[in-house]
């Protein structure tokens, strides 16, 4: 299979396989010609690790993640805390997100929005610490 057959199988773009083969996370075999050519271990690698990255685990995370997959005498509980580690960063993510929510959402609503210079919006942004 050559990089377009790839890509349209897995849903990552050509540029993303190539860095994922720059970075190892997979290793296509060449052709005489030099191209790739690309096994189907190498497109269910590929699916996995667009899955994984989707679900916002880092690159490191998907190399970890990848290599307890590949292993068949792995502990499920190593996968599990890889995956608890990254559900807590979501939720504290989330957590910033809804006070962001909030704040902005009481400083839109405390400003008139009208024709007058006064707007707690910026007089909020300018306080100091």
């Amino acid at each position: 299979m050559n990089i377009g057959d790839v890509a349209k199988r897995t849903h990552l773009p050509p540029k993303t396989i190539r860095y994922y083969e720059d970075i190892g996370l997979i290793t296509p075999p060449r052709d005489a010609n030099g191209y790739r050519a690309f096994r189907e271990a190498d497109m269910h690698k590929l699916a996995f690790l667009g899955r994984a990255r989707a679900l916002g685990f880092t690159i490191e995370d998907c190399r970890n993640l990848l290599a307890l997959w590949e292993d068949t005498a792995r502990a499920s509980a190593d996968v599990k805390t890889i995956a608890q580690k990254h559900l807590l960063e979501i939720e504290e993510k989330i957590t910033a997100l809804q006070d962001m929510r909030d704040t902005l959402s009481t400083l839109v609503t405390a400003c008139a929005g009208d024709s007058r210079p006064d707007c707690p919006i910026l007089t909020d942004f300018a306080k100091e610490g």
